[in-house]
């Protein structure tokens, strides 16, 4: 590994400070730690790194290659990779007869922390709590709480900063008419972020309700019913999309999540990507086939006896309102959305596998408010190398915000998926640097996504010439 940084004066202003230290901003950091002449640092208010606890169901795999790590698509030969951490561990060998693709999420974020805890450069509990312009000095404060191992406050801080990259992530999303179920206390609603936590009494209860019908609702109803008795399951499961449909993963289609298609999205106009956002669900909302399969033949399993399992499967359909019944149970009220029918359904728990949004940036951002410019519908526009729109007074003082995972509108469907962590990570260090300190490739699709331009060929690279042995030396 490399050596650490040397010591920073404290009021100098720094080259790059990461808010957030999920999968996206590690995956910067360990990119940025070889950069010696890079002054770099990360903030975190959480004590340390995990990533999605509550969905490390055993047996559950990201639904991304191994070499969607956070460094190897940008720099395979990094000390962060995936391998190179089997390596440490001594477990290559394993992993090698193992032949996984596909690797269990439980594995991806014991990675992750092994990177987090070994990386320097990383500040956990500490709270970003502000962020201003300083016209004076032509730089950005950000003003940082350092918390106890209560989480309570300690000390306060200030750094400065040219450049700064957002890495907050998303939050769990829960629907209108459930919000009031999930707030009440001692009312068995969970979002699907907090299963395990909830699992022993979610098994215990008498029936289970999971709403959601992608690869997280589909995950939680499977261990569910791998674990309830044969012919009294009673579980349900409800989905707002027509089927109970599979990931988009064709090898042409898993294109979509490549850098071309990344730029080619970001050209569009406003109004189109907009209609695209809300029609490519089933590129990154979709189950896997292995998942789905393995659904199947656990209900078909149940069968081989006789009877059929107390399970209800049921997609399209939305959650209209919902309310207890005295204090045990809840009422869910349904509609069938291609029938136009309604209905009732009364269950003692629900799990809620609606996904997640991203993080608003108003708070972390609202010093900056003035300087920003907005698309529309008061999203923050980005630029093509991830940087929010801000005034020429800040942007012209060479000060940038970058944003990870928080540009969906602007840069398509690719924006959450891990497979596009390095790629991203190293073209902001790019942008910071003005170098080209990790080489990217012209072209990575075969598919041509527009008319406008001819795709790039990359020329053939040719084999280095080997010197020949000669006799006798």
């Amino acid at each position: 590994m490399s050596p650490h940084p040397p010591h920073h004066e404290p009021d100098a202003p720094r080259d790059l400070v990461g808010i957030g230290i999920g999968p996206f901003n590690l995956s910067l950091a360990a990119l940025a730690q070889p950069l010696t002449a890079l002054d770099a640092v990360f903030y975190e208010q959480r004590p340390a790194f995990d990533w999605h606890p509550g969905l490390l169901i055993e047996g559950a795999t990201v639904q991304v290659p191994f070499l969607a790590d956070l460094v190897t698509l940008a720099d395979p030969a990094s000390d962060w990779t995936f391998l190179n951490y089997l390596k440490a561990r001594e477990r290559l060998f394993p992993f090698y007869f193992a032949e996984r693709f596909h690797i269990q999420r439980a594995e991806y974020d014991a990675y992750c922390r092994w990177v987090a805890e070994n990386l320097p450069g990383l500040h956990f509990r500490h709270q970003v709590d502000a962020v201003r312009f300083n016209p004076e000095r032509d730089v950005f404060e950000v003003d940082f709480t350092q918390l106890d191992s209560d989480g309570e406050a300690e000390a306060l801080g200030r750094t400065y900063t040219k450049n700064i990259v957002l890495g907050i992530g998303t939050e769990p999303y829960v629907p209108e008419p459930l919000k009031p179920l999930v707030e009440a206390p001692g009312v068995p609603v969970i979002h699907a972020a907090d299963y395990l936590d909830h699992r022993r009494s979610l098994l215990a209860a008498e029936h289970v309700t999971v709403v959601g019908s992608g690869q997280s609702g589909a995950e939680v109803f499977l261990d569910l019913l791998r674990h309830r008795p044969a012919g009294r399951e009673q579980l349900h499961w409800l989905g707002r999309t027509e089927a109970f449909a599979p990931m988009e993963y064709s090898k042409l289609g898993l294109e979509h999540f490549t850098p071309d298609y990344t730029r080619y999205f970001h050209a569009l106009s406003e109004s189109v990507r907009d209609r695209l956002g809300t029609t490519q669900w089933q590129l990154h909302r979709g189950i896997g086939a292995d998942t789905i399969a393995a659904i199947h033949d656990e209900l078909y399993r149940r069968t081989l006896h006789g009877g059929w399992p107390d399970a209800v499967l049921t997609p399209g359909v939305r959650v209209r309102t919902a309310g207890r019944i005295a204090t045990t149970k809840v009422e869910l009220h349904l509609e069938h959305i291609q029938q136009g029918s309604r209905s009732r359904l009364t269950t003692d728990a629900v799990v809620l596998a609606t996904g997640y949004r991203e993080r608003p940036l108003d708070r972390i951002l609202a010093g900056l408010d003035p300087y920003l410019r907005r698309d529309s519908r008061e999203r923050p526009r980005v630029d093509e190398q991830f940087r929010l729109a801000l005034d020429p007074s800040v942007s012209g003082a060479d000060c940038h915000v970058y944003v990870q995972n928080a540009e969906r509108h602007t840069h398509g469907v690719g924006a959450p998926d891990l497979g596009l962590a390095a790629w991203r990570s190293a073209t902001i260090l790019n942008t910071v640097t003005g170098k080209d300190a990790y080489p990217l490739p012209a072209r990575t699709a075969f598919t041509s996504f527009g008319l406008e331009q001819r795709p790039q060929i990359p020329p053939a690279r040719t084999a280095p010439a080997l010197t020949p042995l000669v006799e006798g030396r």
